[in-house]
């Protein structure tokens, strides 16, 4: 076979390729260019939503005349997800060092596997129902406990969640030699 022809079939291919890969490598670059020029118009449109939200809102103190006595009253315009949660004043402040100077060992906040007879897996479990906090673990029932375990399979029906609402509500209230005590006393959660 005669290597003058082969040679120039071989670069025309190569040619190809490259132009390919360049076309491709900059139609990308226009179009990420349009998805970032549009998510600017979005958000600028967001923003003038926002501004024009925020003038409707009443002012936070109203004031109004009853007689001779003028009265201010400060009510509350909206009402935010911080307003429904506890403050953290009105929940105990949990106290990472004193919770390790009694387990002797690093308690993170909320961890669900403190609580004697919870391991990584039934934490797992619960946190896929919603119950991620000692708090909403204090406040589920036995029962509702059960029907967690229960979700997750046969391997999960043999443990014993009696106890786990009580053990939830000493570490949410900072209670934590109570709890070590507590599960001393307690043969695998129950």
């Amino acid at each position: 076979m005669n290597l003058c022809l082969l040679m120039p079939a071989i670069i025309g291919l190569i040619c190809a390729l490259l132009g390919y890969i360049l076309g491709r490598a900059t139609s990308r670059g226009a179009k990420n260019a349009k998805e970032i020029e549009s998510l600017k118009d979005k958000n600028t449109s967001l923003q003038t939503e926002l501004k024009e939200c925020k003038e409707k809102l009443p002012s936070t103190e109203e004031k109004s005349i009853s007689g001779d006595k003028e009265i201010t009253e400060t009510s509350p315009t909206i009402t935010t997800a911080s307003a429904i949660a506890p403050t953290p004043a009105a929940e105990a402040a949990f106290n990472a060092e004193l919770a390790k100077s009694v387990f002797g060992k690093v308690i993170t906040q909320n961890d669900l596997k403190i609580i004697e007879g919870i391991g990584p897996k039934i934490a797992e479990l619960f946190n896929n129902n919603g119950i991620n906090t000692w708090k909403e673990l204090a406040d589920t029932s036995i029962e509702k406990c059960q029907e967690v375990l229960n979700s997750g399979g046969d391997r999960y029906k043999m443990h014993n969640p009696e106890t786990w609402p009580k053990q939830a509500q000493l570490a949410y209230e900072g209670k934590w030699q109570e709890l070590f005590d507590l599960q001393k006393a307690l043969d695998g959660g129950k």
